[in-house]
């Protein structure tokens, strides 16, 4: 069991951790050992994600979400492969949490009376110093 929050727990069986070969750099080591780690996650059909987060996780999951609802994460920045297993699993439980936090309300807020005098008073300023640049009279 991976603990995400208080009330949200993945069971392990719900993620699939397959070693892939690394691309990239590395030499002889990067084409005999499959160190990189790809991790898939059914968000659709997972029984431990409650609707609004299920919603929100596919909204921030973006390109790593598939059209049948899975998420996949790729994890080869480490040269072995249990790190990039942990690596991977860290990334989709940050990706939850994110998912897990609802989104305040925006409240509309109206500017105070003396905001809009402040304003005013520099806008009537800066056309006064804006006048003031034209062109200056003979006195004749």
């Amino acid at each position: 069991m991976i603990q995400i929050t208080n009330s949200i727990t993945i069971d392990d069986n719900e993620i699939q951790l397959e070693a892939i070969r690394a691309s990239g750099p590395g030499g002889q080591n990067v084409n005999k050992v499959a160190t990189a780690v790809q991790l898939r996650f059914d968000v659709a059909q997972s029984p431990n994600l409650p609707e609004d987060v299920r919603e929100r996780l596919a909204r921030l999951a973006g390109q790593r979400l598939t059209k049948d609802g899975v998420i996949i994460i790729e994890a080869q920045q480490f040269r072995t492969q249990e790190r990039n297993r942990q690596d991977a699993i860290d990334r989709l439980v940050a990706l939850i949490r994110r998912a897990a936090e609802k989104p305040k309300k925006r409240r509309r807020t109206t500017p105070s009376q003396t905001a809009k005098k402040r304003r005013l008073e520099k806008k009537r300023r800066r056309g006064e110093k804006k006048r003031l640049r034209g062109p200056v009279d003979d006195g004749d």
